[in-house]
């Protein structure tokens, strides 16, 4: 291929985020034509999203990444609804970036974060389908010599209706293959789908049940080395030195290499021996005035973003809430917190480079193709028809796997060993303290009353740190970033559920030097916390039930409203708790979803939480796959309370102190509240299902802890207050 000006790094670099939200270049998604593109086994692509084998077997591309969330096989259950294939002989691949851009981009967006990898491909990936669809039966008309109206396709048969004469998908994909698409093809209406859902099962499970399945931990390559990696452990500080000729000599060692300013790798046979040489490498780092900093100071910091004088963004507003709140005949106040989290992904960062002079080549799990193509091209300095990205599964991405740090590491590795391809797999400690954190912020917020006991106004301001300021600036509204309003905007996809006369949402922007990432949820886990349990706060100050008080300020809001009203009556809101036993809820919206969450708890020791049941409902418009978005919520659950009881990232010298699980616990089986859910698609929009329900774990179980001990605890995690699960 030529390569093509457009395309050359700087270009991939400037349109493709580090959090990867797509190169930003048109999408032209061509689904066939007369020259015959064939799979790598031979077989025919009828287009871009479809390969058909002479067996049947019909390969279903994906783009987006899987990380256990089960995007894979929803996309691939689109697909197949419109192509009316054979479910039992669907089998998924992932194609390259290099291919995608090399054919003006075929498959769209590689990007997989922020709920999106079904919904914001839902029609084009069903036109895929449908239009491969058109191309078979249209290929078996043709070789009958019949109308094509006269045939009619499904379970990848197609009939020819007068005759009854049958053929199979396998048969004429050779010919479909060579046929010119449909200009357009009409999508069925979601009454008449057959498998889109239904709770069909995850076709990635066998492989990784059996250990078939292969990580980007798991890539072997003839001649491949490893290596180990140490970055400066204050971030924003470099190497100064290192006395390489102390390892040189050591077990298997091949190289000492210097991977940017600030880190340094072993290159060895094995990566324990690569680990052992790196441990024993003197090191001296120039740590910079960051080493002064700890969680204390950043906390300060951000305490003083409250100060009036301080400039805020202002993201929602109506009314007057200053002057509302002046007038009040009742004001009620309060602080919250949300601390640094990490991502904490079973399978540490990895990737395996292999560079010569022409090509450069990379195999590992990332949440966005594209991205790590455009981290391969700039570190490679090789043009696009040059590199390639060879996608694996992901063990966990959260939003980490959506940067390319380790991406950049492992071809500025392999650059300097040409011809040898190198395995770079960071340690579970340098996983845990160079990660890309869950923002620090805090919140003050306070609401205003009458002398009815009817709220008239709500101010909330939320202090500290922006995910778009470090990682897309680009993205900033006049400076604002939008992110962190989720679930608190006026309209859209993140709104608020609520009406209050008067109301301001500001955001003081205190960016300290702890990077911050997408964490799963993101915003909307510290936003559902300080909204949700604020309202409880304020529902109690007036002697109210915190139900009843919610929907009175919800009768604009019937979707948030429906959720809400779902959990209540599942619990059994109102009814008297089993002995013992206290409840809360809370409701938010994410992702283009509206979610809810009722917990019941109970208390020992007044530091000791039993969750006994969560009850989940949301409304993600359509429902792909049902069973899948019940283990999504149960899963969503596991984050959220490990985050809420365990979870918190401390500063001290200017580095993150917690380095493994043993300092960064998470949930275990025994802890797990039995998960209830309630799956409600109202359709006419597409929401999320991975992320969106994190949120409302931790307000419902915090609003459970007030009802049960009239303690209100408004700094997270949980452990910081010496409360721990029964």
């Amino acid at each position: 291929m030529n390569h093509m000006p457009t395309l050359n790094r700087r270009a991939f670099v400037i349109g493709s985020a580090a959090i990867g939200s797509g190169l930003a270049l048109g999408l032209d998604i061509p689904f066939g034509g007369p020259a015959v593109v064939r799979a790598a086994d031979g077989s025919p692509e009828v287009n871009a999203w479809v390969v058909i084998r002479p067996d049947d077997t019909v390969v279903i591309r994906i783009a987006r990444s899987e990380m256990g969330q089960g995007t894979l096989t929803g996309l691939a259950q689109l697909v197949a609804e419109e192509l009316e294939c054979d479910w039992s002989k669907v089998t998924t691949e992932y194609p390259t970036p290099g291919q995608s851009v090399a054919r003006k981009r075929a498959w769209g967006d590689f990007s997989t974060g922020g709920s999106r990898g079904i919904r914001t491909s839902t029609e084009y990936v069903r036109k895929g389908g449908a239009t491969a669809r058109v191309m078979l039966i249209q290929a078996a008309a043709n070789e009958w010599k019949v109308p094509v109206s006269e045939c009619t396709a499904a379970n990848s048969v197609i009939t020819h209706t007068p005759s009854g004469r049958t053929t199979t998908y396998g048969k004429v994909a050779e010919a479909a293959a060579k046929l010119a698409p449909p200009a357009d093809v009409k999508l069925k209406d979601p009454k008449d789908w057959k498998l889109v859902g239904k709770g069909v099962k995850r076709l990635d499970t066998a492989d990784k049940t059996t250990g078939k399945m292969t990580y980007g931990i798991d890539v072997k390559l003839p001649g491949m080395l490893n290596a180990a990696i140490k970055a400066c452990p204050v971030f924003g500080g470099n190497v100064k030195s290192i006395d390489e000729a102390k390892v040189t000599g050591m077990k298997g060692v091949k190289k000492v290499v210097k991977v940017g300013d600030n880190a340094v790798a072993v290159v060895a046979d094995t990566w324990w021996h690569a680990k052992t040489a790196l441990d024993a490498l003197p090191i001296v780092w120039d740590e910079g005035d960051n080493v002064k900093v700890t969680s204390a100071s950043i906390a300060k910091w951000l305490q003083e973003g409250f100060d009036p004088s301080q400039p805020a963004y202002v993201g929602n507003e109506n009314g007057d809430a200053k002057a509302a709140i002046a007038g009040a005949a009742k004001k009620v106040e309060a602080v919250y917190n949300y601390p640094y989290q990490n991502h904490a992904t079973m399978e540490p960062l990895n990737a395996t480079a292999l560079y010569t002079a022409d090509k450069c080549e990379v195999w590992c799990g990332t949440q966005n193709g594209e991205a790590a193509f455009a981290a391969t091209l700039e570190a490679s300095g090789l043009p696009a028809d040059k590199c390639d990205v060879h996608k694996q599964m992901l063990g966990g991405g959260f939003g980490r796997r959506g940067q390319t740090d380790y991406v950049r590491q492992a071809v500025a590795i392999a650059k300097q060993m040409p011809g040898t391809p190198i395995k770079l797999l960071w340690s579970r400690e340098e996983d845990m303290q160079h990660g890309a954190y869950h923002p620090v912020t805090q919140c003050k917020m306070t609401g205003a009353f009458d002398a009815n006991n009817n709220l008239t106004g709500l101010h909330m301001r939320i202090s500290g740190q922006s995910i778009l300021f470090s990682l897309r600036p680009e993205a900033l509204v006049n400076g604002k970033d939008p992110a962190t309003f989720a679930g608190l905007n006026a309209t859209g996809e993140a709104a608020i559920g609520y009406s209050v006369p008067n109301l301001l949402i500001e955001h003081s922007m205190r960016n300290p030097h702890v990077p911050p990432g997408f964490w799963r949820g993101v915003n909307v886990n510290h936003n559902a916390i300080y909204l949700e349990c604020f309202m409880d706060e304020l529902a109690h100050s007036v002697g109210q039930d915190p139900l009843e008080f919610r929907r009175k300020l919800m009768t604009t809001h019937p979707k948030h409203l429906a959720v809400l009203n779902a959990v209540a009556e599942k619990i059994g809101w109102g009814t008297p708790a089993p002995q013992g036993v206290y409840r809360g809820l809370a409701q938010h919206m994410g992702y283009g979803s509206y979610v809810a969450g009722a917990a019941e708890i109970s208390v020992t020791d007044g530091n000791k939480i039993k969750v006994h049941r969560i009850v989940a409902a949301t409304d993600p418009g359509y429902a792909v796959n049902p069973a899948q978005i019940e283990r999504q919520i149960a899963g969503s659950f596991v984050y959220g309370l490990s985050g809420l009881f365990y979870g918190g990232c401390t500063v001290k010298d200017g580095r993150i102190e917690q380095s493994n699980f043993d300092n960064y616990n998470s949930m275990r089986i025994a802890e797990m509240p039995k998960v209830e859910s309630i799956i409600m698609p109202s359709g006419g929009f597409w929401g999320g299902v991975g992320e969106p329900t994190i949120c409302v774990a931790g307000p419902a179980v915090l609003n459970a802890y007030f009802a049960a001990t009239g303690k209100r605890i408004r700094s997270v995690p949980l452990r910081d207050q010496n409360i721990t699960f029964a």
